[in-house]
């Protein structure tokens, strides 16, 4: 007897497995379709990074802000749509726009012939390169200093692209950096000395160092000069020219630098 029940109730708790399984798929599924039916056509959503100061970011309230979202919310406002942020893993980007979660990547994206090869983008808007940044008493005063140093960037980034790039790669400690989901947290780490230097974007750095009166300096030359662009789904040229062209009426009638203005203090939208 006791060998039926225990065959009995083992039976009925791979049952409820099996149907507990299905329940948690079809809820996924769901979920998912969800997702991709908010992103309609009367919508406009970017995809961002929100620890990404001055880009897109969370400010007190939860809220997420930044150079980059007032410039896609002036955009959508002209191209006649609603606006969304959607946050998302910066390391499952193109993931996003493959599926159409999101219909751009509007943060501070780099373009890169390897990136180009997976997404369109639009003209450059925004010049920037990738720097070397130490706390103020290191004693790493260049590249070739990085050598037998832990050196940390964030996940998938254009930072970790010109990290590898460079020939100082292979001579930092570990032969590889130390990856950060965000960089914020590796400007953590980096003040509490568990690594000895980041790799970040120019406009980045400045921004964070101004703005918490950190211990913070960016030293040597910088690794990789690049630009900024907005990101679309390979092949989706619909959705390209509309940014495109709300992009440059916004750079000749002057709101681009107004909004460049109150994030840096300065006009540096590229115009070429």
């Amino acid at each position: 007897m006791k060998k039926k029940l225990v065959a009995v109730l083992l039976t009925a708790c791979l049952a409820m497995v099996v149907v507990a399984g299905c329940g948690s798929s079809s809820s996924r599924r769901t979920t998912s379709s969800k997702t991709s039916t908010k992103n309609d056509s009367k919508t406009f959503v970017i995809g961002v990074d929100d620890t990404f100061p001055p880009m897109g970011f969370r400010n007190k309230k939860n809220k997420i802000v930044g150079f980059d979202i007032d410039l896609a919310r002036e955009a959508a406002k002209r191209m006649n749509m609603k606006f969304k942020v959607q946050a998302i893993n910066w390391d499952t980007k193109e993931m996003e726009l493959n599926k159409g979660n999101i219909d751009a990547i509007w943060n501070g994206l780099s373009i890169t012939e390897e990136r180009k090869k997976k997404m369109d983008f639009t003209t450059p808007y925004l010049q920037n390169d990738q720097v070397i940044v130490v706390k103020k008493d290191s004693s790493i005063a260049s590249k070739d200093d990085l050598a037998g140093k832990t050196v940390g960037c964030q996940k998938g980034s254009s930072a970790e692209d010109a990290l590898e790039a460079d020939p100082i790669y292979k001579k930092i400690k570990g032969g590889k950096p130390t990856e950060f989901d965000e960089n914020v947290s590796c400007f953590q780490d980096l003040d509490a000395g568990r690594i000895d230097a980041m790799v970040v974007d120019s406009v980045v750095a400045k921004y964070y160092i101004a703005k918490h009166h950190s211990n913070f300096k960016i030293v040597g030359e910088s690794l990789q000069p690049e630009q900024y662009g907005v990101a679309v789904k390979k092949g989706n040229t619909k959705m390209l020219n509309k940014i495109q062209k709300a992009l440059d009426d916004m750079k000749a009638d002057g709101t681009a630098g107004k909004i460049s203005k109150k994030w840096f203090g300065e006009d540096i939208i590229y115009n070429k």
